[in-house]
């Protein structure tokens, strides 16, 4: 099972370890893209910094992440799994898992990533601040410039097993399942229910939506599951306690669309 993953706004300090090594990065496919997106983006933070604020969308108070651009081939590099914060990795909690759990993290999580394309939460890399929907002068839309290396790299990542797509939007669109694997891909909304007048009304809740798919992963990985197609995994997970709707697609190169239904977080 392949889970692709979004990145984290903020990230934890790159620390003191060893600086980044790009011949060691997973997916060696996206090597040149990645180049070509370091190189742009350390010459930007370097030589102006208000232009590089506006392309970025740093406020005022942000300018401050420019830095991390700046010594990106100098600074620190740790294990991807430790520069991700935020919701959907707290609830993940990749540190406090067992042994086993944390080597089929290591062998089946993909984070999406503006700079990087695509790590494993193994790779070593600094914190940096770049999003997917970023604009570089030289480049144009990230989105649009890792679609290409992507089309021949994650078909390979994947293999012939199941990919859970639990990725945001402006992630989704650097890369699309196509043909037989969009088949064996499920992609999870997070519906939040809620009694208002005695009716359920559901919503989509960011925090929520988060924090659940840190949790189903979490919870797949300790489990120890080895779903192998979309029906699967939708067996597993109501085994697993969660509330989860789904329909097969009428067409079998189209990917499963899974609700997973929750009312609280805890």
């Amino acid at each position: 099972m392949l889970v692709l993953l979004p990145p984290s706004e903020g990230k934890a300090d790159s620390g003191r370890g060893a600086p980044l090594k790009p011949e060691s990065l997973s997916l060696p496919g996206l090597a040149p893209a990645r180049a070509a997106v370091l190189d742009e983006l350390v010459e930007l933070c370097t030589a102006d910094e208000s232009k590089a604020a506006e392309v970025l969308g740093l406020s005022a108070g942000l300018r401050g992440e420019l830095a991390k651009n700046v010594e990106l081939r100098t600074a620190g590099a740790r294990p991807a799994g430790e520069i991700y914060t935020g919701v959907l990795y707290d609830a993940l909690g990749l540190a406090t898992l067992d042994a086993s759990a944390k080597r089929r993290a290591r062998a089946s999580l993909l984070v999406f990533s503006g700079l990087w394309g695509a790590v494993r939460v193994g790779d070593r890399i600094p914190s940096y601040r770049c999003s997917m929907g970023v604009k570089l002068p030289g480049l144009g839309l990230l989105a649009a410039h890792w679609r290409e290396p992507m089309e021949a790299a994650l078909p390979e990542a994947a293999g012939g097993g199941l990919v859970l797509d639990l990725r945001s939007s402006a992630y989704t669109a650097a890369w699309k399942p196509r043909g037989e694997l969009a088949g064996r891909t499920a992609t999870v909304r997070v519906l939040h229910a809620q009694i208002v007048d005695g009716v359920e009304k559901r919503s989509v809740v960011s925090h929520f939506n988060k924090a659940t798919k840190g949790r189903i992963v979490r919870d797949l990985l300790t489990s120890g599951a080895k779903p192998k197609t979309p029906g699967q995994l939708v067996e597993v997970l109501r085994e697993l306690g969660y509330t989860v709707e789904a329909e097969a697609p009428a067409r079998r190169d189209r990917p499963w669309s899974l609700d997973v239904v929750v009312s609280q977080i805890h």
